[in-house]
């Protein structure tokens, strides 16, 4: 069996989920691996066969999308010269993760595809949404296109989603509580986060920032360049995590019973409705509308919050029922 699996390279969520996904395929049949995006900084353990600029939010450094650079990079004539190159009818299994040439491929030439994402289970009227009206909305629905989808969410809102995928490694780690918070805001730069975070000082801070080429210290706040395993080691031993309105990034922290807060990105439809799902489970959340994050720091810092959720090991059966049912 040959087998193309597509996944979106903005941010490390595709990514992570495919290192963990890529290997049980391969029990199957060959696998070819396609990327498009330019923002992750995660990589693959696998060759990629095919990778494409394709289309990519750019983000900015003030807790946004930059819509200028994002329309700046996007490119319609390559986008449509990489999609027609994909020989899929030398495929019996296309999944994507999120990925925009290979999904419009097969919906322009009629062949089957399986949407494998967190993105596919806002194909669910029972998943809860951001009650803005914005026009990434249209971008969810018709960014990736599929024949199927099979969903993953922070809880089984339909019969279709799945609890999240939660790499290997994250549950082999040794978790404790040395003290310190970790932080990983990738659209926000250390220069700003710093001064805010060292009002207070009875905290240690460890940010990761991919704005950074060198780790620096200033005062209780310690500032690092972004490393897999050197995050995955500060997040195991911290009270908890600061970060963005990602969908893996929080995932982990609940699964390891972290402290959690959330600030998702301004016009960022998909993590604006995963804070507000997060919101429901009492997780606290600073929106772009508040320009004071200090005091919903300190409430955080020190008040306690209990909120282990439960994810279950099940990526191998999902990828088998996958194949099953949907391989030609």
């Amino acid at each position: 069996m040959k087998i193309l699996y597509a996944i979106q390279a903005t941010g490390n969520g595709h990514i992570s989920r495919a290192r963990e996904i890529v290997p049980l395929l391969q029990k199957y049949g060959t696998v070819d691996l396609l990327v498009s995006g330019t923002q992750a900084d995660m990589q693959l353990d696998q060759e990629v066969k095919y990778r494409f600029h394709g289309f990519s939010f750019v983000f900015g450094r003030k807790g946004g999308v930059h819509h200028w650079e994002t329309w700046k990079s996007m490119n319609l004539r390559k986008f449509i010269k990489d999609m027609r190159s994909l020989p899929l009818k030398d495929y019996n299994l296309i999944i994507n993760d999120f990925e925009p040439v290979s999904a419009w491929a097969c919906k322009l030439q009629g062949i089957e595809s399986v949407g494998l994402s967190h993105q596919a289970s806002f194909q669910s009227p029972l998943v809860p949404k951001s009650k803005s009206i914005d026009w990434a909305q249209l971008v969810m629905k018709y960014y990736a296109p599929a024949s199927h989808y099979i969903g993953f969410h922070f809880k089984r809102y339909d019969q279709f989603i799945y609890t999240p995928v939660i790499r290997s490694e994250i549950r082999r780690l040794n978790v404790s509580d040395l003290g310190h918070y970790t932080v990983y805001l990738p659209s926000i730069a250390d220069k700003w986060l710093v001064p805010v975070l060292k009002q207070i000082p009875e905290v240690k801070w460890e940010i990761f920032s991919k704005h950074i080429s060198n780790a620096y210290s200033d005062g209780n706040v310690n500032v690092f360049p972004i490393d897999n395993a050197a995050f995955n080691e500060s997040l195991a031993s911290s009270a908890g995590l600061l970060t963005g309105g990602g969908f893996e990034g929080p995932a982990e922290a609940l699964f390891l019973g972290k402290k959690l807060l959330v600030v998702p990105m301004k016009f960022q439809y998909e993590q604006q409705c995963n804070a507000y799902a997060l919101k429901q489970f009492g997780i606290p959340v600073i929106w772009g509308s508040n320009p004071d994050w200090l005091p919903v720091i300190l409430k955080w810092v020190k008040e306690p919050q209990q909120r282990q959720l439960e994810f279950p090991d099940e990526t191998a059966s999902i990828i088998d029922d996958l194949v099953k049912r949907y391989a030609r």
